[in-house]
């Protein structure tokens, strides 16, 4: 069997609602982190056997299979396929996953994965929101549904706010970790950490959510999300506009192509957790990837989990006792966004490009994603 080489990373960089990628058709921006894909590997696009594209909101220009639409709208040749992958925000994450199965069984050689959501344009909830002004049912409305979940409220924030509740996390601990996510990713950006991994466009090379003035006593006047609650939207992740792509391949075509290994994809897992709580799935994930592998998070050298909320991350690190030295050293989403479907993507080319320039041998990669799952991946670098 093959291994699956990483072999390309990039993105765009990640604009805020309403900013500098606000206006860019999703298929061009996604476009844009393909062409720069293969102008940064040496590869011939016509050499690409799959393209494998997360996306949440597949409605109006995210609709029609987006992934196929951005190959065509890159300019690639016809004859590359392509499918849109929806598993909620782990979209991106999964066509990883998946363009390693296609590898590793000797079904293709060279895999593109990578996703795009602009949230400026299709804001989340759309599909479902837009259904039900067409007068269609609800995604939850069948009989078998209540028949095993009543009527109880399902949605992320409710999940975010049981979370906090359940592992007593206040209000004071998830605001001194969003204050470190942003001061972490502003000094990365200010480092250039960020560079090598990022393709500008509109004029934009830097990512837009960071914010210098964030501190603990701005974030205590803001007004929760629920009354009585203790989320408030600086402890929930930025909508944002953002792409991202990454070149999977095989021994093969590693050969072939003369091309340079920047991680081997070590160890995938996925699994399903609680939907009322919903993002409690990377706690399990890490368990079922680790027992997989036979390392514990210890030996895990650098960790991207998604900051969906704060309170989803403390959780966690309070469950695995996980180092937060570790955690999203360049900040996470709270301070640089969570474009949706290229979320999973994004993580992982910071991943790579991290582990490469900090010379780390293995990274872990965690998810959470509505409807209650998670995707876990270990990497190896080269």
């Amino acid at each position: 069997m093959t291994d699956a080489w990483i072999v390309g990373a990039v993105r765009s960089p990640v604009g805020r609602r309403g900013g500098a990628l606000s206006t860019v058709h999703p298929a061009d921006l996604g476009a844009h982190v393909l062409r720069a894909l293969v102008e940064r590997t040496g590869v011939d696009p016509g050499e690409i056997d799959d393209v494998l594209w997360g996306c949440v909101g597949q409605v109006g220009p995210q609709a029609s299979n987006i992934g196929r639409t951005t190959v065509l709208s890159a300019g690639w040749p016809e004859h590359v396929p392509a499918m849109t992958i929806d598993r909620q925000c782990g979209s991106s994450q999964q066509a990883l996953h998946a363009a390693a199965h296609q590898i590793r069984a000797g079904d293709a050689d060279l895999v593109v994965a990578g996703g795009v959501e602009v949230m400026s344009q299709v804001p989340i909830a759309s599909p479902t929101r837009l259904g039900l002004e067409a007068g269609m049912a609800h995604p939850r409305g069948g009989a078998d549904w209540a028949a095993r979940y009543g009527d109880e409220e399902i949605s992320q924030f409710r999940g975010a706010e049981l979370i906090a509740k359940r592992w007593g996390l206040d209000r004071a601990r998830m605001e001194r970790f969003a204050v470190e996510s942003h001061g972490r990713a502003i000094a990365s950006t200010a480092a250039g950490d960020f560079e090598a991994e990022i393709a500008p466009l509109a004029g934009l090379a830097v990512d837009e959510g960071p914010r210098p003035d964030t501190s603990a006593e701005r974030l205590a006047g803001l007004t929760p999300l629920q009354p009585g609650g203790r989320i408030t939207a600086a402890l929930a992740s930025q909508v944002s506009d953002g792409a991202a792509a990454l070149l999977v391949a095989s021994d093969r075509a590693v050969d072939r192509n003369r091309l340079t290994p920047l991680a081997r994809v070590h160890t995938m897992a996925v699994v399903g957790s609680d939907p009322v709580l919903m993002l409690t799935g990377p706690i399990p994930a890490t368990a079922t990837v680790l027992h997989r592998t036979g390392l514990s998070l210890a030996e895990i050298d650098t960790i991207e989990i998604n900051e969906a909320f704060a309170s989803v991350v403390l959780a966690w690190a309070d469950e695995t006792d996980a180092d937060l030295d570790r955690v999203n050293p360049q900040g996470g989403a709270l301070a640089l966004g969570h474009p949706l479907g290229a979320t999973g993507a994004r993580l992982m080319t910071t991943l790579v490009h991290r582990m490469g320039r900090d010379h780390l041998r293995y990274g872990l990669q965690l998810m959470c994603e509505g409807g209650g799952m998670a995707n876990a991946t270990v990497l190896e670098r080269a």
